[in-house]
């Protein structure tokens, strides 16, 4: 949900503050939504929902498509996408080393890519289910830095990249699965962070799930 509301705000083009002036939401509380620490009431969500102009399962599902909203007959002419390469495994669970080789190819929109570099990664493992699950498909735009609560691709011992949700404190970070009964919280210092090391290589702007 966390990753929607934020794409819905990025489509309107509202800020955080904007936001919550227009739909009486507390700054404090946005802001615990939108790191996925705490999860919205069905009003709020319908709030939301009316206010972006979708569905409130176009907020609440998985990365769910969003409705266009363009006009019809803007929505009608497709712009050509821009294909990116799905390089290889990535294991939502214990890491295992990232295989640096084209397995498949995804397209995203120009507009997507033209705010930076991307490239795709295929899951693997259970931790992050029930939002990723194994064969799922993450599009990740490469950066080294990601805001807290953010899911990331993590690189752990320099080649092994996990898919997690990370937690920044001021001693280091933690890297959180959704499904804690098969991955627990591993928190790692900032000496360990600098030593192994621990090194963010992208952040997750998309799941595709192939059905």
């Amino acid at each position: 949900m966390a990753q929607n509301i934020k794409r819905c705000m990025e489509d309107k083009g509202i800020s955080r503050k904007e936001f919550c002036k227009r739909l009486g939401f507390a700054y404090s509380t946005v802001t615990d939504w939108l790191n996925a620490e705490k999860y919205p009431r069905i009003d709020k969500i319908e709030m939301m929902a009316n206010f972006f102009g979708v569905s409130k399962s176009d907020l609440v599902e998985p990365h769910a498509a969003l409705a266009s909203t363009q006009p019809p007959a803007q929505s009608q002419a497709k712009e050509k996408g821009v294909r990116i390469p799905v390089l290889g495994r990535v294991v939502a669970g214990i890491p295992i080393e990232a295989i640096e080789e084209v397995i498949d190819w995804e397209e995203i929109p120009q507009k997507m890519a033209a705010t930076g570099k991307f490239f795709a990664l295929r899951v693997c493992g259970h931790s992050m289910e029930p939002t990723i699950l194994e064969g799922d498909v993450v599009i990740v735009r490469q950066q080294e830095d990601v805001d807290s609560g953010d899911i990331a691709i993590v690189l752990v011992n320099g080649d092994e990249a996990t898919v997690k949700r990370v937690k920044k404190q001021k001693d280091g970070i933690t890297l959180i699965a959704t499904n804690t009964s098969v991955y627990e919280p591993h928190f790692y210092s900032n000496q360990e962070i600098h030593d192994l090391p621990v090194r963010v290589v992208g952040k997750v702007e998309e799941l595709r799930r192939k059905m």
